[in-house]
């Protein structure tokens, strides 16, 4: 006879056989299982890279600890190079050509396979992390009870939304406060009804794509909500509210750990020329911002059905 609550597929097995959970602990081919990990990472960082940038790369894994587990996802296929830092031999390294870090989080990073991490870092190649500490980080995220986070980002460089940006005179902030920066994110993306409600995003609620930090189980949640085709993530920050509650006091930034953006183009030139002639990175542009689109419609629209679905049920009040 099966059993029900093995997981699917599973059924038919005895409960104790059972393994539905996994992990990036590497393994020994030799000696007792029992003996292969002695220190279990707590933690799990990836970074979606190419090999030009190896050498920033090289400088972030260095402002993590042990208790980190280094997961490198490579789109340009060069793995082998990495082994000149002795870290990348301790390293797991996944590759596929020109795919971005969310078609790689969709495939390597489901949430049975994360499920002994506290949190999970997904990170891009082009950040500066000369004014970050890892396990500093870890404590602000647990002192303040961020489910989903991100550090600050310094405007050194320019900042694509005003949330984000580094706060200088508190550990985390939830929310943006300055009236000037929401007048200005409404009028620059001309979009007048964003921080209406100053509790949604792009104002409360929200971090952006470039370096989530999520939980394991807020990251149990978004993974579902990453879809197979749409493999930039645009839209996605504005939707990660959805995956806790309340998002305004879960989701926040980390203003005494920071970064800088380097805004290098790394990924986007992976494009292809045009026919008319347009660079690499004006195709994937476009495409991003597609996705964004789509994102929003098949979110919206998912909505409205499951809304219909519960219009006649009777597990939910319907008195006004």
């Amino acid at each position: 006879m099966g059993v029900p609550t093995n997981p699917r597929g599973a059924e038919r097995l005895p409960p104790g056989i059972v393994a539905k959970e996994s992990d990036f602990y590497l393994r020994r081919l030799w000696g007792e299982p029992s003996e292969d990990v002695i220190e279990k990472p707590k933690y799990l960082v990836t970074f979606t890279v190419g090999y030009e940038l190896r050498n920033n790369i090289d400088a972030a894994v260095k402002k993590f600890s042990d208790n980190f587990a280094i997961l490198l996802f490579h789109y340009d296929g060069r793995t082998s190079e990495w082994e000149d830092f002795e870290w990348s031999k301790r390293a797991i390294h996944v590759s596929a050509r020109k795919q971005t870090k969310w078609w790689f989080a969709k495939r390597f990073l489901h949430p049975d396979i994360v499920a002994p991490y506290d949190y999970i870092f997904i990170w891009d190649e082009d950040l500066g992390l000369d004014n970050f500490d890892a396990e500093k980080y870890i404590d602000m995220v647990k002192k303040h009870g961020l489910e989903i986070s991100q550090p600050g980002v310094d405007p050194v460089n320019g900042i694509t939304w005003p949330m984000t940006q580094r706060s200088n005179n508190s550990e985390v902030h939830k929310k943006l406060t300055n009236a000037a920066f929401v007048l200005m994110i409404r009028e620059a993306e001309e979009q007048p009804e964003w921080c209406q409600n100053p509790l949604r995003p792009p104002c409360a609620g929200f971090v952006e794509i470039m370096a989530p930090v999520f939980s394991r189980e807020a990251w149990r949640c978004v993974w579902h909500m990453i879809q197979n085709d749409l493999v930039h993530g645009w839209g996605i920050d504005f939707a990660l509210q959805k995956c806790v509650e309340p998002a305004n006091e879960k989701i926040g930034v980390v203003d005494n750990q920071w970064i800088i953006h380097k805004r290098v183009p790394s990924l986007g030139n992976q494009g292809e020329t045009s026919p008319a002639g347009d660079a690499p990175w004006q195709g994937v542009k476009i495409r991003c911002q597609k996705e964004w689109k789509m994102f929003e419609n098949r979110l919206s629209q998912a909505e409205k059905e499951h809304e219909k679905t519960l219009e006649g049920s009777p597990y939910v009040n319907h008195s006004p």
